[in-house]
Parts: C-alpha cells; sequence; structure tokens
C-alpha cells in the first residue's frame, strides 16, 4: 500500500509555469502505475494524463496536449506533472493517484480505477 503526497502548487500568474510533484511514502512506488487528476470549484474531478509504472507509457487527455507534461523518478519515489503556460481555467485542486496493476499500453481515466489518492494541491492561476 502506498501514501501519496501532492506538493508544488500555489498562486500563479496566468502564462507562468509550475511543477506539481507527487511522492510516494513507499520503496515499491516503481511499481505503481500513476495518474494526474484536477478538480474546479463546481466541477467533476478530471484526469490530466496518466505514466505507466515504468515511465514507458505516457497518456494524456485530449485537453491536456501540448501544456502538460508527466513524468517519473523511481529513484526519489516521485511522479511529476509540469503546467505549461497556465491560464486561469487551470485554477483547480490537483491529485496525483496509483493503482497496483494496469494493462500494458491502457489509459486509466476514470477515478474508479485508482485505488490510492493524495490530498491534492491547489493551483490558483491570476490573470
Amino acid at each position: 500500500q502506498v501514501q501519496l503526497v501532492e506538493s508544488g502548487g500555489g498562486l500563479v500568474q496566468a502564462g507562468g509555469s509550475l511543477r506539481l510533484s507527487c511522492a510516494g511514502s513507499t520503496g515499491t512506488f516503481r511499481g505503481y502505475y500513476i495518474g494526474w487528476f484536477r478538480q474546479a470549484p463546481g466541477k467533476e474531478r478530471e484526469s490530466i494524463g496518466a505514466i505507466n509504472w515504468s515511465g514507458s507509457s505516457i497518456f494524456y487527455a485530449d485537453s491536456a496536449k501540448g501544456r502538460f507534461t508527466i513524468s517519473r523518478d523511481d529513484a526519489k519515489n516521485t511522479a511529476y506533472l509540469q503546467i505549461h503556460s497556465l491560464k486561469p481555467e487551470d485554477t483547480a485542486v490537483y491529485y496525483c493517484a496509483g493503482r497496483v496493476t494496469s494493462e500494458s499500453g491502457h489509459y486509466y481515466s476514470q477515478t474508479y480505477e485508482y485505488q490510492y489518492w493524495g490530498q491534492g494541491t491547489q493551483v490558483t492561476v491570476s490573470s
């Protein structure tokens, strides 16, 4: 079982960039498939993308392609979400989530497909 802790959020001006981190509590973090989600006020939690256990496959939601970059560093038990050219509509709580098993080449984009969740980190983009 892994505990996930997000960090790196904050208040940023439109056009800026942020790198969010998702730190895992266990050395078995390497085996976890990690997804990134966000939830804006009054909206449902939506998938941004995901990265498989080895980092060899990275997936993005259509709405996230171009400005979001997902990566992982298993030596640090950490996954990352880089966001470029931030917009006010990117304001949301950002979450990472993990699942132990995964099918090769499959993009898990639904919240119910993940067993482990972090507490979220707030990103606020000012115009």
